[in-house]
């Protein structure tokens, strides 16, 4: 994963522990103070969050633990790798798109960071700037032009 994508995770993990746990830690004693717990919903509201969040601390601090942080900014070059910003022309309508290839766990479309393990992403590992490059998605398929790669 990049380092933004750790940190993200960073951040993710420091919010759970530290402000969502408390707050529901609040809420379940709250909760309990209102009687019988067996028809009470707000108590079984509170473990269930409890336990949501006990999951996730759980699964970030995975991630993170396994973590191989690479640095797109010292890689150079213009065959498409992990980090690379690559520039895409879309061979039928020439409509230009831009992404980031990235770890599984920061991937987010509507940010330009797209999976590594994506079909486009798979498709575009190894290709070089100029390569025309077939992509086949759930969607059907399309042709891209590499336009543009980038390590920033």
């Amino acid at each position: 994963m990049t380092a933004g994508g750790l940190q993200a995770l960073e951040d993710e993990l420091r919010q759970l522990k530290f402000v969502e746990r408390q707050e529901v830690i609040k809420a379940i004693e709250v909760a309990r103070e209102h009687g019988d717990l067996s028809e009470n919903a707000e108590y079984h509201a509170a473990r269930e969050k409890q336990s949501f969040i006990e999951g996730r601390v759980m699964e970030l601090e995975g991630i993170i633990s396994y973590a191989d942080v690479i640095d797109p900014k010292a890689l150079s070059g213009d065959v498409v790798r992990f980090g690379a910003t690559v520039e895409l022309a879309d061979e039928d309508t020439d409509e230009e798109s831009t992404f980031q290839i990235v770890g599984t766990h920061e991937a987010n479309v509507e940010d330009g960071k797209l999976s590594v393990t994506s079909p486009t992403a798979r498709a575009l590992i190894g290709k070089s700037l100029g390569d025309s490059v077939e992509v086949t998605t759930p969607g059907g398929s399309k042709s891209y032009e590499i336009i543009q790669v980038d390590y920033k």
